[in-house]
């Protein structure tokens, strides 16, 4: 489930963001087009919490190439987005773009949302009567700035929004290969599916355009989830940045497990460390997949180098395994998905309480936490309250004393000790 604002540049997407999300994330200025990088986040309402882009406004400096971003941008919407906020100025009124925006809109079966904002006083309400003009049977006047209206659009988007947000529940290992554009995902996945020993079948996905195959892997059932490839090649760079983070963003979270391939000609870019974070933060299995390996002089250290400037740049993520591959020479493409398999395996690893307190006992005998106000911290006992993804409950007498610093430390015993590659791990400190 997504939800895309959209809009020409400088109608206020980035304000209304900001305020429907409650946090000022993305960059606000007055003039078009300050929004360079996409911007996600969640907008909880009336129970649900529904993931929001605020696709931002991207000006060229050639007229022509003007007009192909705003239609790219509208039909990067109708592809990905289940309901899309299709924002308009009441200050300006309508423009020739926002009446052609409109015509692609209500040719299209996504449901669209037609929101004049800047609507900040009765007057500028009722002059968002004229939206009326963009052929649409609603629209919700709002002022993104002070939030007046935000309310009734919602509720609206609710309404709007699929029932069920939640898809069934499949037993099959969902595995995602993500990545910016032409880092080799689709060769990776023409390699992996290019023998009969692997494809079983071929669906369409929940997610628009993505492909979900079905796969029989070492007597595994597996869903590999292709985020590569676009239905309509975009011709403006920024819009073909969009659209791969928009589907990674969407991938990340339908898997289980994501293979995060990137150039190893190129390296780690802001927008493979952002996917990166999107993965870590909804708690997925990761593998980093160092994809055009063959392209790569090579010494006896060279892979050495590579995984420490990774690690490096990753920021204590030391534990997700690196692979280096190449999907050309079809170099290590089963390791890769080996990986991920092992890294669902450690996801859903659970350790018996009594093995897990012996590992935290030695843990604090060894380094005790700081104290907290002139009073000793002590860790009582331990257990494992879910896997997939594992999440560990610390009971002690302080929990406000466990500090960033220890709380690392503790982490780092527990993947000394039992592994988790590839997991991120959740620690609770609760009182005892």
């Amino acid at each position: 489930m997504l939800v895309a604002i959209v809009g020409r540049p400088n109608v206020g997407k980035s304000t209304l963001f900001n305020r429907l999300t409650g946090r000022k994330r993305a960059i606000v200025d007055d003039q078009p087009g300050v929004t360079r990088d996409r911007v996600y986040g969640e907008v909880d309402w009336g129970g649900r919490t529904i993931p929001i882009v605020d696709t931002g406004g991207y000006v060229p400096h050639s007229a022509e190439r003007f007009e192909t971003a705003i239609r790219e941008q509208v039909d990067i919407a109708l592809s990905d987005a289940d309901v899309v906020l299709f924002v308009t100025d009441v200050t300006t009124g309508i423009t020739d773009i926002d009446q052609e925006m409109a015509q692609r809109f209500r040719r299209s079966d996504t449901p669209v949302l037609l929101v004049a904002n800047k609507a900040d006083n009765d007057e500028r309400r009722w002059a968002a009567n004229e939206m009326y003009g963009l052929g649409f049977d609603e629209i919700y006047p709002v002022s993104a700035s002070n939030g007046i209206g935000t309310g009734e659009l919602l509720d609206a988007l609710l309404e709007a929004l699929p029932e069920n947000d939640v898809d069934t529940p499949d037993e099959r290992t969902g595995i995602a290969v993500i990545g910016r554009p032409n880092v080799g995902k689709s060769s990776f996945i023409n390699a992996l599916l290019g023998f009969d020993r692997s494809i079983v079948t071929e669906v369409s996905g929940t997610t628009r355009d993505a492909v979900h195959s079905q796969v029989e892997y070492e007597g595994r059932e597996l869903t590999l989830i292709d985020t590569a490839g676009l239905r309509k090649k975009a011709k403006v760079k920024e819009n073909i940045e969009f659209y791969s983070a928009l589907r990674s963003e969407r991938a990340v979270r339908e898997a289980d497990v994501c293979i995060l391939m990137v150039d190893a000609t190129v390296g780690l870019e802001n927008q493979d460390v952002r996917v990166f974070r999107e993965a870590e933060k909804h708690k997925k299995g990761m593998v980093l997949a160092v994809n055009k390996w063959d392209l790569v002089e090579k010494d006896t250290n060279t892979a050495k180098r590579y995984e420490e400037y990774f690690h490096r740049i990753l920021d204590r993520q030391s534990h997700v395994p690196i692979v280096f591959t190449s999907a050309v020479t079809r170099k290590r493409v089963y390791k890769v998905l080996d990986t991920a398999l092992q890294v669902a395996d450690e996801r859903a690893k659970r350790i018996q309480t009594s093995t897990l307190n012996d590992m935290v006992q030695a843990a604090v005998e060894a380094h005790h936490p700081p104290t907290y106000r002139g009073n000793y911290v002590k860790i009582k006992y331990a257990t494992q309250v879910r896997s997939d993804p594992p999440v560990f409950a610390f009971f002690c007498n302080h929990p406000d004393g466990i500090k960033e610093s220890y709380r690392r430390y503790l982490e780092g015993k527990l993947r000394e000790a039992f592994g988790f590659d590839g997991v991120p791990l959740t620690l609770a400190f609760k009182q005892k």
